[in-house]
């Protein structure tokens, strides 16, 4: 039984167990000292009682970084999730206590970021913060439930659509022939021509290369499973002449300097809004503009699910006119 008795002007619920440390919690009055010490003992009984005491002074801000010390550098995106972290960290909602912080509370973060950034920015802060209070409960013990489950997440942009029209490619490739990273060309030759992502082809390295089966190893994936893709002859032409470094990767650069030299040459190249990503958004559109089928693409692409493999994919209506007849 748990003991009721007076402590100053608050009264104070204590509840000693031998298989237990002691447990007490003060109050403004005898019945809500009561209240607790009775749904404390049913969930004691019950094996699901959590002491909160360290909950209450351990604020949000204190669990980022703990977090960020023991979780995130086992993660393949650190990078990005140490960026929303640092975002975290800075907003008001990190001085609140892991007890205290209420559903509301993460609603009211959402509301007020989407006016600012982009719904998908929001989203993957929302999940980022979610993983924080699922480590600080199933990890740590420190709660017993997650505010950041249930909060609808904002609803997820169009996906782009942008492809290469007439010409494009040429002014492209002949833009990135001007570009002192020589291996500019390459890269986007091998985007086009494989479908892979911008840190698939960066961590590509030459022992992971069959130029006689026209096959390449990917090992560093976005959903962490190696796959191998189909090497085309122009994609097979241009590593071929490509210099090899003496570290064994094929591309001598890293994903964020790629993007940067890329977006110089579009801007040579006079296009307009085209990101480097967009030449996955065009490789599986020609896949499936030569006829592989839905296993075929997706074996090459890396797709999971059809809808993503759908969001990549955007056929051009002349082309499926030439199969109508």
């Amino acid at each position: 039984m748990a003991s009721i008795r007076k402590h100053g002007n608050k009264w104070q619920a204590r509840i000693t167990r031998r298989a237990t440390s002691p447990l007490a919690k003060s109050f403004l009055s005898k019945s809500d000292a009561e209240r607790w010490a009775r749904q404390a003992e049913s969930q004691l009984d019950q094996g699901n009682f959590v002491d909160i005491t360290e909950a209450r002074r351990t604020s949000i801000a204190e669990m980022i970084e703990r977090y960020r010390v023991e979780v995130t550098p086992k993660k393949k995106g650190a990078k990005q999730e140490g960026y929303r972290l640092n975002v975290l960290k800075r907003s008001a909602l990190s001085r609140l206590s892991l007890a205290t912080t209420r559903s509301t509370d993460i609603a009211k973060y959402r509301d007020e970021r989407v006016c600012t950034v982009a719904s998908n920015t929001v989203k993957n802060e929302l999940n980022t913060l979610s993983a924080i209070f699922e480590f600080a409960k199933s990890e740590l013990g420190l709660i017993t439930n997650n505010p950041c489950r249930g909060v609808k997440r904002p609803s997820p942009p169009r996906g782009r659509t942008r492809r290469l029209k007439d010409g494009e490619q040429s002014l492209l490739l002949s833009a990135c022939q001007s570009s002192r990273a020589w291996y500019l060309t390459h890269i986007v030759l091998l985007a086009l021509e494989t479908g892979a992502r911008l840190g698939e082809l960066t961590a590509l390295r030459w022992a992971d290369v069959d130029l006689g089966k026209c096959v390449a190893h990917l090992r560093a994936t976005k959903n962490g499973e190696d796959r191998y893709i189909p090497l085309s002859r122009t994609a097979v032409n241009s590593l071929s002449i490509m210099p090899r470094g003496i570290d064994g990767s094929v591309i001598p650069a890293q994903a964020d300097s790629v993007k940067e030299t890329f977006r110089s040459a579009v801007k040579r190249a006079g296009l307009q809004d085209l990101h480097f990503h967009d030449l996955r958004h065009e490789a599986v559109s020609r896949l499936f503009e030569l006829g592989l089928n839905v296993m075929e693409v997706a074996s090459i692409s890396g797709h999971k699910t059809l809808q993503m493999l759908k969001r990549y994919t955007h056929l051009r209506p002349e082309e499926l006119a030439k199969k109508l007849g």
